[in-house]
């Protein structure tokens, strides 16, 4: 009996590992959504780290998450790095390129709770008075992401976040 049990604890992580090793080598992960404003307002707010506390999915997740921002005020070089509980684990993340009123590309680093590095794309696209404005992620796959995305995928992982900060920056930019 034990034997047999055996056989299909292997069996199922033969399947698991075959499965894991069909996903690809990276992700992507992107949400959009209108905003009645401008192009340039809706950049200025992602633009600078110390909005981001204003419509974050992610800021309210450990009220005494340690949060850090430091370089410029906005643009190229501002830093935001937090460090909270398990939930809101820790990271750092650099504006690395800024095109008025066009799009923003941060670097963000995850310490814990997986380190792993990503690029976000932020892209504002005026429409009329509004401004669609789409939220993106890319990163690698290593192996132990394709294990849990067996399971669950990054897009429903983090995709509802992306969502959920969306329309937090489209009631901050409509007031």
């Amino acid at each position: 009996m034990l034997k047999q049990f055996g056989l299909v604890i292997a069996v199922i992580l033969a399947i698991i590992a075959i499965r894991a090793g069909m996903h690809t080598d990276s992700f992507h992960v992107e949400r959009s959504i209108t905003i009645r404003a401008s192009a340039q307002k809706t950049f200025a707010l992602v633009n600078d780290f110390r909005n981001f506390g204003r419509w974050s999915p992610w800021e309210s997740l450990d009220p005494k998450m340690q949060r850090t921002i430091s370089g410029p005020t906005s643009g190229p070089g501002a830093v935001y790095e937090w460090d909270g509980n398990r939930k809101a684990g820790a990271g750092r993340m650099e504006i690395v390129e800024a095109t008025p009123p066009a799009r923003i590309v941060v670097r963000i680093d995850f310490l814990r709770p997986i380190a792993s590095t990503n690029v976000i794309e932020y892209s504002f696209q005026p429409i009329g008075d509004s401004t669609k404005v789409t939220w993106a992620m890319d990163g690698p796959s290593p192996f132990i992401s394709k294990v849990m995305q067996v399971f669950v995928s990054m897009d429903k992982m983090i995709g509802g976040d992306f969502q959920r900060g969306l329309t937090g920056l489209k009631a901050l930019a409509e007031q």
